[in-house]
Protein backbone atom coordinates (compact mmCIF):
# COMPACT_ATOMS: atom_id res chain seq x y z
CA UNK A 1 0.00 0.00 0.00
CA UNK A 2 1.51 3.44 -1.01
CA UNK A 3 1.25 6.21 0.75
CA UNK A 4 -1.09 8.20 -0.83
CA UNK A 5 -3.23 5.18 -0.17
CA UNK A 6 -2.37 5.33 3.56
CA UNK A 7 -3.19 9.23 4.09
CA UNK A 8 -6.42 8.54 2.33
CA UNK A 9 -7.70 5.66 4.28
CA UNK A 10 -6.72 7.58 7.99
CA UNK A 11 -8.55 10.76 6.59
CA UNK A 12 -11.59 8.61 5.45
CA UNK A 13 -12.09 7.74 8.90
CA UNK A 14 -13.50 11.02 9.97
CA UNK A 15 -16.68 9.29 8.35
CA UNK A 16 -17.34 7.72 11.33
CA UNK A 17 -17.60 11.36 13.64
CA UNK A 18 -20.97 12.20 11.91
CA UNK A 19 -22.34 11.93 15.10
CA UNK A 20 -19.34 13.54 17.24
CA UNK A 21 -19.44 16.35 15.02
CA UNK A 22 -23.08 16.90 15.57
CA UNK A 23 -22.93 16.71 19.32
CA UNK A 24 -19.65 19.09 19.74
CA UNK A 25 -21.39 21.79 17.95
CA UNK A 26 -24.80 21.36 19.15
CA UNK A 27 -23.02 21.96 23.05
CA UNK A 28 -20.61 24.62 21.29
CA UNK A 29 -23.74 26.62 20.10
CA UNK A 30 -25.45 26.11 23.87
CA UNK A 31 -22.45 27.30 25.02
CA UNK A 32 -22.07 30.11 23.36
CA UNK A 33 -25.62 31.46 23.77
CA UNK A 34 -24.91 31.49 27.17
CA UNK A 35 -21.73 33.14 26.96
CA UNK A 36 -23.54 35.54 25.27
CA UNK A 37 -26.58 36.20 27.26
CA UNK A 38 -24.45 36.77 29.89
CA UNK A 39 -22.72 39.58 27.66
CA UNK A 40 -26.14 41.07 27.03
CA UNK A 41 -26.83 41.74 31.08
CA UNK A 42 -22.60 42.59 32.03
CA UNK A 43 -21.25 44.51 29.45
CA UNK A 44 -22.37 47.31 29.55
CA UNK A 45 -22.14 47.62 33.63
CA UNK A 46 -18.61 46.45 33.04
CA UNK A 47 -17.07 47.81 30.38
CA UNK A 48 -19.42 50.40 28.89
CA UNK A 49 -18.67 53.94 28.90
CA UNK A 50 -19.53 54.43 32.69
CA UNK A 51 -18.46 51.19 33.47
CA UNK A 52 -16.42 49.77 36.23
CA UNK A 53 -13.77 49.23 33.58
CA UNK A 54 -14.57 51.31 30.55
CA UNK A 55 -13.28 49.67 27.46
CA UNK A 56 -13.10 53.05 25.65
CA UNK A 57 -10.81 53.91 28.38
CA UNK A 58 -8.60 50.37 27.90
CA UNK A 59 -8.28 50.74 24.13
CA UNK A 60 -7.34 54.20 24.22
CA UNK A 61 -4.79 53.17 26.59
CA UNK A 62 -3.40 49.97 24.51
CA UNK A 63 -3.50 52.30 21.55
CA UNK A 64 -0.88 55.11 23.42
CA UNK A 65 1.47 52.12 24.73
CA UNK A 66 1.80 50.71 21.36
CA UNK A 67 2.31 53.75 19.51
CA UNK A 68 -0.85 53.28 16.83
CA UNK A 69 -4.14 52.43 16.43
CA UNK A 70 -2.79 49.79 13.93
CA UNK A 71 -0.40 47.74 16.17
CA UNK A 72 -3.38 48.20 19.02
CA UNK A 73 -5.55 46.14 16.64
CA UNK A 74 -2.68 43.40 15.42
CA UNK A 75 -1.54 43.06 19.07
CA UNK A 76 -5.58 42.66 20.70
CA UNK A 77 -7.62 42.09 17.41
CA UNK A 78 -11.02 43.18 18.18
CA UNK A 79 -13.68 44.77 16.10
CA UNK A 80 -14.45 46.96 18.64
CA UNK A 81 -11.20 48.92 16.99
CA UNK A 82 -13.50 50.02 14.41
CA UNK A 83 -15.97 52.29 17.27
CA UNK A 84 -17.25 51.00 20.71
CA UNK A 85 -20.58 52.22 22.48
CA UNK A 86 -22.68 51.10 24.94
CA UNK A 87 -25.70 50.42 22.12
CA UNK A 88 -22.94 48.68 19.73
CA UNK A 89 -21.84 45.97 22.89
CA UNK A 90 -25.31 45.36 23.28
CA UNK A 91 -25.66 45.06 19.74
CA UNK A 92 -23.14 42.29 19.30
CA UNK A 93 -23.96 40.84 22.50
CA UNK A 94 -27.28 40.28 21.25
CA UNK A 95 -26.45 38.97 17.94
CA UNK A 96 -24.05 36.54 19.08
CA UNK A 97 -26.70 35.27 21.36
CA UNK A 98 -29.11 35.07 18.14
CA UNK A 99 -26.59 33.42 16.22
CA UNK A 100 -25.86 31.19 18.81
CA UNK A 101 -29.39 29.99 18.64
CA UNK A 102 -29.33 29.25 14.98
CA UNK A 103 -25.87 26.67 15.82
CA UNK A 104 -28.01 25.10 18.71
CA UNK A 105 -31.27 24.48 16.39
CA UNK A 106 -28.89 22.34 14.13
CA UNK A 107 -27.43 24.78 11.43
CA UNK A 108 -24.01 25.76 11.43
CA UNK A 109 -21.02 26.08 8.88
CA UNK A 110 -17.46 27.87 8.65
CA UNK A 111 -18.93 31.09 7.88
CA UNK A 112 -21.18 31.11 10.86
CA UNK A 113 -18.99 30.06 13.91
CA UNK A 114 -15.84 32.18 12.46
CA UNK A 115 -18.60 35.41 12.86
CA UNK A 116 -19.44 33.48 16.08
CA UNK A 117 -15.62 33.67 17.48
CA UNK A 118 -15.37 36.69 15.96
CA UNK A 119 -17.51 38.38 18.08
CA UNK A 120 -16.61 36.67 21.00
CA UNK A 121 -12.83 37.13 20.80
CA UNK A 122 -13.85 41.23 20.26
CA UNK A 123 -15.56 40.59 23.55
CA UNK A 124 -13.14 38.86 25.15
CA UNK A 125 -10.09 41.15 23.94
CA UNK A 126 -12.19 44.04 25.73
CA UNK A 127 -13.27 42.51 28.61
CA UNK A 128 -10.09 42.87 30.82
CA UNK A 129 -9.89 41.44 34.23
CA UNK A 130 -13.72 40.41 33.82
CA UNK A 131 -12.92 38.21 30.43
CA UNK A 132 -9.48 37.19 31.95
CA UNK A 133 -10.47 33.81 33.34
CA UNK A 134 -9.21 30.56 31.77
CA UNK A 135 -12.76 29.07 29.94
CA UNK A 136 -12.58 32.17 28.18
CA UNK A 137 -9.98 30.99 26.51
CA UNK A 138 -11.21 27.49 26.13
CA UNK A 139 -14.06 28.71 24.94
CA UNK A 140 -12.78 30.53 21.93
CA UNK A 141 -10.29 27.57 21.43
CA UNK A 142 -12.85 25.13 21.14
CA UNK A 143 -14.67 27.74 18.97
CA UNK A 144 -11.97 28.14 16.57
CA UNK A 145 -11.38 24.19 15.94
CA UNK A 146 -15.71 23.85 15.42
CA UNK A 147 -14.94 26.34 12.57
CA UNK A 148 -12.88 23.88 10.31
CA UNK A 149 -14.78 20.76 11.98
CA UNK A 150 -17.63 21.36 9.31
CA UNK A 151 -18.14 22.98 5.90
CA UNK A 152 -17.53 26.18 4.67
CA UNK A 153 -21.31 26.56 2.91
CA UNK A 154 -23.37 23.63 4.26
CA UNK A 155 -24.92 24.37 7.09
CA UNK A 156 -27.36 21.18 7.84
CA UNK A 157 -27.08 19.04 11.08
CA UNK A 158 -25.57 15.95 8.93
CA UNK A 159 -24.13 17.28 5.81
CA UNK A 160 -22.18 15.07 3.81
CA UNK A 161 -18.53 15.53 3.89
CA UNK A 162 -17.29 13.94 6.25
CA UNK A 163 -15.73 15.91 9.59
CA UNK A 164 -11.53 15.69 9.36
CA UNK A 165 -10.00 13.16 11.45
CA UNK A 166 -7.32 15.43 12.42
CA UNK A 167 -9.39 18.34 14.32
CA UNK A 168 -11.04 15.59 16.11
CA UNK A 169 -7.44 14.85 17.50
CA UNK A 170 -6.84 18.78 18.17
CA UNK A 171 -10.08 17.89 19.98
CA UNK A 172 -8.80 15.62 21.88
CA UNK A 173 -5.74 17.09 22.88
CA UNK A 174 -7.85 20.09 23.74
CA UNK A 175 -9.59 17.92 25.98
CA UNK A 176 -6.73 16.49 27.56
CA UNK A 177 -4.60 19.81 28.51
CA UNK A 178 -7.60 20.91 29.84
CA UNK A 179 -7.61 17.82 32.24
CA UNK A 180 -3.69 17.88 32.75
CA UNK A 181 -4.07 21.71 33.67
CA UNK A 182 -7.07 21.60 35.76
CA UNK A 183 -4.72 19.06 38.06
CA UNK A 184 -1.57 20.87 37.51
CA UNK A 185 -3.46 23.93 39.31
CA UNK A 186 -4.54 22.28 41.91
CA UNK A 187 -0.80 20.91 42.87
CA UNK A 188 0.43 24.65 42.68
CA UNK A 189 -3.05 26.16 44.70
CA UNK A 190 -2.74 24.28 47.51
CA UNK A 191 -0.14 22.03 49.63
CA UNK A 192 -2.92 19.48 50.35
CA UNK A 193 -3.01 18.26 46.98
CA UNK A 194 0.78 17.37 46.68
CA UNK A 195 0.38 15.51 50.11
CA UNK A 196 -2.78 13.89 49.48
CA UNK A 197 -4.59 15.09 52.54
CA UNK A 198 -7.58 17.37 50.64
CA UNK A 199 -9.99 14.50 51.27
CA UNK A 200 -9.47 14.75 54.89
CA UNK A 201 -11.20 18.02 54.85
CA UNK A 202 -13.60 17.65 52.45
Amino acid sequence: MNQDNVFQKVFTLGNSYWLTRFAILRLLGFVYAVAFLVATQQLVPLIGEHGLTPANHFLANVQAQLGSRTAGMLQLPSLFWLGISDRGLSICAWAGFVLSLVVLAGYANAILLGILWTMYMSIVHIGQIWYGYGWEIQLLETGFLSIFLCPLLDGRPFPKRRPPILVIWLFRWLGFRIMVGAGLIKLRGDPCWRDLTCLAYH
